[in-house]
């Protein structure tokens, strides 16, 4: 079994905070996990050209990492937010600010890896639960509906991964007509 496949199928509902409406694992919890299944695991925090721990652009600021699992690396770049999930300005952002920006960026690479990814695409079941065939039913996806929006931020989160691989993915849950599918490929980039 894959890694992405042992890691999706791990149940993390029990674990799932919630924070301004919007659902996170805390990264200790995630972290364990990942070396429990993996005790090879290992994490980078990418630092600027400076030696810095984050990234700015002069207005903004946000931080980028890299989980690797058996010799595959995930990168995820996270903005870094203030308590709202509001971008600082980077003459505001404190020590506290990137170190709770590089843990959450952390978990959401382990999520690249299979941990929790359903947490991140709307769903509230991990994929084994999820296509239990007696249960499972496709939801039909509309463009503008609130599944839509869901599904435009899993792609969003998937931007690296090839289109037929998140398509794959999102057609476990949901009936991906071709006039939803296009209107995605143009959001994703099509690669």
């Amino acid at each position: 079994m894959s890694v992405f496949e042992t890691l999706s199928k791990i149940n993390v509902n029990d674990k799932v905070e919630k924070k301004n409406n919007l659902s996170y694992l805390p990264w200790a919890w995630a972290w364990s996990v990942a070396k429990q299944n993996y005790p090879g695991a290992t994490y980078k925090v990418y630092e600027n050209e400076d030696g810095f721990n984050y990234h700015h652009d002069g207005m903004t600021g946000w931080v980028k990492t890299g989980v690797t699992i058996e010799g595959m690396e995930m990168i995820e770049y996270l903005p870094i937010m203030d308590y709202r999930n509001q971008s600082i300005r980077v003459d505001k952002i404190t020590s506290f600010h990137v170190n709770s920006s590089i843990q959450r960026s952390l978990t959401k690479a382990l999520a690249r890896h299979g941990l929790g990814l359903y947490i991140y695409a709307g769903e509230d079941l991990p994929q084994e639960e999820a296509s239990a065939p007696d249960e499972h039913r496709l939801v039909k996806l509309n463009i503008g509906d609130d599944n839509y929006t869901k599904v435009l931020k899993y792609v969003d989160a998937n931007k690296d991964r090839p289109f037929a691989e998140v398509v794959k993915m999102l057609e476990t849950k949901y009936e991906v007509v071709s006039d939803v599918k296009k209107e995605i490929k143009k959001h994703h980039g099509g690669n």
